[in-house]
């Protein structure tokens, strides 16, 4: 943050500025997604001042100094790049303002003032929708407007068609109609519809996709597992383990010790291509997806072949309190040698997951579901759930796909002889 100095009569301004943060190489600009302040307003040190979307993550911007925003360089929907001046704080325009006001007995209520701003996730959600904080019921600590706050504002308000039969006089039996399009039907002009911009990160999502699709050979292979031996598991253990260490035990760490032994044990997995050149990797870095309000985003489980099942547990639990606040830095989600998604959550029985380039695999979950299956000549029940492996055939044969799909399910069927590392 740069600083400077105006005279103005027999006062010194200092001035301060909010300049744009130092976004990574692979991050080329940002939005400004909604500022907090206005010029004049009293701002304090550390405050959240202004958001930035990036195609990632959302960057909140905190004030470098007490005093007075001075003015707005950039106004919400720019496009700024790094170090950019985003505003001007005058640092003893506060000072200057308790000085020359009138002194009284009776001090002004301060409440307005220590009512702490919105989260991310809350701010993102009322710019979207073009909210202010005056227009929500707020039901957080000291006055706090929640994402919760805002969802139920946005449900309590009528839909489009409403607000159109409300705004609108009453249709006549001859409704009016457009043609949109040379040689196609006519249709109502009063039908409702929204459109919006798409998000930084959901444009960027589409880019991947797209680049995934063209610039990799993909395919998929299937196997299923039968998740009895972790449900029986987990089950004798819930209260324990959550008792001793502060976290739900979920399904989610089971899979990425699976998948970390398996890479090691498969390699080729665990690699990438840059160029010409295939790059094998040392480390399992994990990612995994995480739905989010801005759309899904992978964090990345560092080393994750040295982690337990309360360090992965734990971490996972971070991450997604993090996404759904837009608190995730750009560290946690850059890089990442594997990713798991896992559909099944949502009721996804089976899928094909899209790579995340220049990874060469993803690991797609399923919903876990009763079947019948076959056991020594017997037809017994068991909770079953498809498993999916997309690779880039360019770089990992068939037969490795297969095998290590293979020993991801070996590991989930015999969860013993993985967390004892037989």
């Amino acid at each position: 943050m740069d600083s400077g100095m105006s005279i103005k009569g027999d006062q010194v301004a200092m001035t301060t500025e909010v300049r744009v943060p130092e976004l990574p190489e692979s991050v080329s600009d940002g939005v400004v997604v909604c500022w907090h302040k206005q010029a004049g307003d009293s701002i304090r040190r550390d405050e959240a001042l202004v958001d930035i979307e990036t195609d990632k993550v959302v960057l909140e911007v905190p004030a470098p100094a007490d005093g007075v925003l001075e003015k707005i360089m950039f106004s919400d929907g720019d496009t700024v790049t790094s170090d950019q001046v985003l505003g001007v704080i005058n640092v003893n325009g506060a000072a200057t303002a308790v000085v020359n006001a009138p002194v009284t007995d009776h001090q002004p209520d301060d409440k307005a003032a220590r009512t702490p701003g919105p989260g991310p996730a809350a701010r993102h959600l009322m710019a979207e929708n073009g909210l202010n904080t005056g227009a929500i019921k707020a039901s957080g600590k000291q006055g706090r407007v929640t994402r919760g706050d805002v969802l139920s504002h946005l449900e309590n308000q009528p839909s489009p068609a409403e607000t159109i039969r409300q705004a609108e006089p009453a249709r006549t039996e001859t409704a009016r109609l457009v043609q949109v399009t040379p040689g196609l039907p006519e249709v109502e002009e009063d039908r409702p519809q929204k459109r919006v911009p798409m998000s930084r990160l959901r444009a960027r999502v589409a880019e991947r996709l797209m680049q995934a699709t063209q610039g990799t050979a993909m395919l998929t292979t299937f196997n299923e597992v039968n998740m009895e031996p972790i449900k029986s598991l987990r089950e004798r253990h819930r209260e324990t383990f959550e008792k001793n260490h502060g976290v739900r035990l979920g399904f989610m760490s089971f899979f990425v010790r699976a998948a970390a032994e398996a890479l090691k044990r498969h390699p080729d997995i665990n690699s990438s291509l840059d160029g010409d050149d295939i790059v094998y990797h040392g480390f399992c870095d994990i990612g995994v997806a995480i739905s989010t309000d801005r759309g899904l985003v992978v964090p990345i489980l560092r080393n994750a072949e040295y982690m337990s099942l309360a360090e992965i547990e734990t971490d996972i639990l971070e991450f997604a309190n993090r996404g759904r606040d837009g608190k995730l830095s750009m560290d946690d989600i850059t890089g990442g040698t594997f990713s798991i998604t896992n559909g099944g959550v949502f009721g996804s029985m089976l899928s094909t997951p899209i790579l995340n380039p220049p990874q060469s695999a993803i690991l797609g979950m399923h919903k876990i579901q009763d079947r019948p299956v076959v056991e020594e000549g017997v037809v017994v029940v068991r909770p079953i759930m498809y498993l999916a492996l997309t690779y880039d055939h360019r770089i990992v044969d068939g037969k490795s796909a297969v095998t290590f799909l293979k020993t991801i399910v070996d590991l989930l069927e015999d969860p013993a002889s993985m967390l004892l590392d037989l």
